[in-house]
C-alpha cells in the first residue's frame, strides 16, 4: 500500500522525491500491512504589525506529525484496503485541554500536553477495471491538489506564531482554501491513459440540523512525455451553511471551483493555481461554521490563487523554491484580502530526512476594521519520513 499518511504525505513525497522511502511492509497471512509516518520539528521567529510582540517557538509544521497504518488484500476478485492516520504536534500548546485546565499559561507549563487527531479512518473496495468506492473519513476532493502541491507541505508557511494547534497554516488562506477531513463515501474512475474523474458525498459542515449533506468532484489529467511530466485538474464542490437555531435554520449555499496545474522539466517545477466561490471562507481559509446567531447570514465571494517556482540543483539535491499567493473575500462592500510571499529551501540530508529553512511574509486586511497588519516568520527545521 505504502500510502504512509495517505494523499497528503503522498502528495509531499511527489512534490519532494527526495524524501521519499518505502515505508514498513508486513506480511500477515492474505493481508500487506504498511506502517508510515513522519516527525518534523521546526524552530519559528515571528514579528510584525499582526502579532503583540515578537514570538519564538519550537513547533510542528503545516503537515502534523503522524503515525500512519494501512493494509490491502485481494479478496473475490476485489481490492481490499483500509487506512488509519494519527496526527499530532510536537509543542505543549497544541490546542488541548488534557489536564482540564482552562488557563493557557498553565497548559503551556510543565504539565502541556498536544492533542491527538486522527484524520484519516477509512476503507476501500475496488478493482482497476472498474474504480474504487472509499468510506470513511479523510482529505476533501476540492482543494486536495492545491494542497498537495504547496512546496510549505514539508515546512511551515504561514502561522507559525507558537500560538497553538498541531499544525500551521502552510498558503491555507492565503492562495487556495482548506480541504480538510470529512466523512464521506468516494468513487475514484479507473485511470484511463491519464484522465480520472472522482466524485463524493460527504457530511455536511457549518450545519445546525445536520439536514445537508455536501457534494464535491474532480477531474484531472497526468501527462508524461520525455522529461516533461505534469498534470491539470478542475474540480467543485456545493452545499449549505446554516445560522439561527436548529428548528429554524437560516440556510445560504456555499460553492466554488478551482483549476490548477503544474508541470516539471529536469528539476524545475511550476504551478498555478486558481479559486472562485461564495459562503466559502471563514478568514483564514478554513470552512464556514454553523452559528447560533439570530441575524442573517450574508453571502460573500470567495476568490484566491497562487503561483510557485521550484527548482532542485542537481548534484546536492537541495530544492529551492518562491511562491506569491492571495485569497479575497468580498461582503457588502467590503474586501478582505490575505497575500503571502513564501521562499524555501528544503535539503535532502539522507533519503528519510529534509532540512528545511523557509520566509514567509504575511499581509493581511481584514474587512471589519481595514487596518493592514503584516507577519514576518522565519523557520528552521526538519522533517522526516519512515
Amino acid at each position: 500500500m505504502n500510502k504512509k499518511l495517505g494523499l497528503a504525505v503522498a502528495g509531499a513525497l511527489v512534490a519532494f522525491s527526495s524524501a521519499a522511502n518505502a515505508g514498513i511492509t508486513i506480511p500477515a497471512g492474505d493481508w500487506t500491512v504498511d506502517i508510515g509516518g513522519n516527525v518534523n520539528a521546526f524552530y519559528t521567529h515571528t514579528s510584525g504589525s499582526g502579532v503583540t510582540a515578537n514570538t519564538n517557538s519550537v513547533q510542528t509544521g503545516l503537515l502534523p506529525a503522524a503515525l500512519g497504518i494501512g493494509a490491502k488484500t485481494r479478496q473475490n476478485d476485489l481490492d481490499v484496503a483500509f487506512q488509519f492516520s494519527l496526527f499530532t504536534g510536537v509543542n505543549a500548546s497544541s490546542a488541548d485541554n488534557l489536564h482540564n485546565s482552562g488557563s493557557s499559561a498553565v497548559s503551556n507549563g510543565g504539565l502541556g500536553y498536544n492533542s491527538l487527531n486522527i484524520r484519516q479512518a477509512f476503507m476501500s473496495v475496488g478493482d482497476a477495471s472498474w474504480g474504487t468506492v472509499k468510506f470513511g473519513r479523510d482529505l476533501g476532493t476540492f482543494g486536495s491538489d492545491a494542497i498537495l502541491s504547496d512546496m510549505t507541505l514539508l515546512g511551515v508557511g504561514a502561522g507559525g506564531t507558537g500560538n497553538g494547534g498541531s499544525s500551521t497554516l502552510g498558503r491555507i488562506g492565503s492562495g487556495y482554501l482548506y480541504a480538510d477531513w470529512v466523512a464521506q463515501i468516494q468513487y475514484s474512475t479507473p485511470n484511463w491513459n491519464g484522465f480520472q474523474a472522482q466524485g463524493a458525498v460527504r457530511e455536511g459542515l457549518g450545519q445546525l440540523d445536520n439536514n445537508n449533506m455536501g457534494f464535491d468532484g474532480k477531474v484531472s489529467y497526468s501527462f508524461a512525455a520525455n522529461d516533461v511530466t505534469g498534470k491539470v485538474w478542475v474540480s467543485g464542490i456545493t452545499q449549505k451553511i446554516q445560522n439561527g437555531t436548529a428548528a429554524a435554520p437560516k440556510e445560504r449555499t456555499a460553492e466554488a471551483w478551482d483549476i490548477g496545474g503544474k508541470v516539471a522539466y529536469e528539476g524545475a517545477e511550476l504551478v498555478g493555481y486558481y479559486y472562485a466561490g461564495k459562503n466559502m471562507d471563514s478568514g483564514i481559509g478554513t470552512f464556514i461554521a454553523s452559528s447560533t446567531s439570530t441575524s442573517a447570514l450574508g453571502d460573500n465571494d470567495n476568490s484566491g490563487g497562487y503561483v510557485q517556482a521550484t527548482y532542485k540543483l542537481p548534484t546536492i539535491g537541495t530544492k529551492i523554491g518562491a511562491s506569491w499567493g492571495t485569497s479575497i473575500i468580498k461582503s457588502a462592500g467590503q474586501d478582505a484580502e490575505r497575500e503571502a510571499w513564501i521562499v524555501g529551501a528544503y535539503h535532502p540530508l539522507t533519503k528519510s530526512v529534509n532540512l528545511v529553512a523557509e520566509y514567509n511574509y504575511l499581509e493581511a486586511t481584514p474587512a471589519t476594521s481595514g487596518a493592514k497588519t503584516e507577519q514576518k516568520t522565519v523557520s528552521l527545521g526538519a522533517i522526516m519520513f519512515f
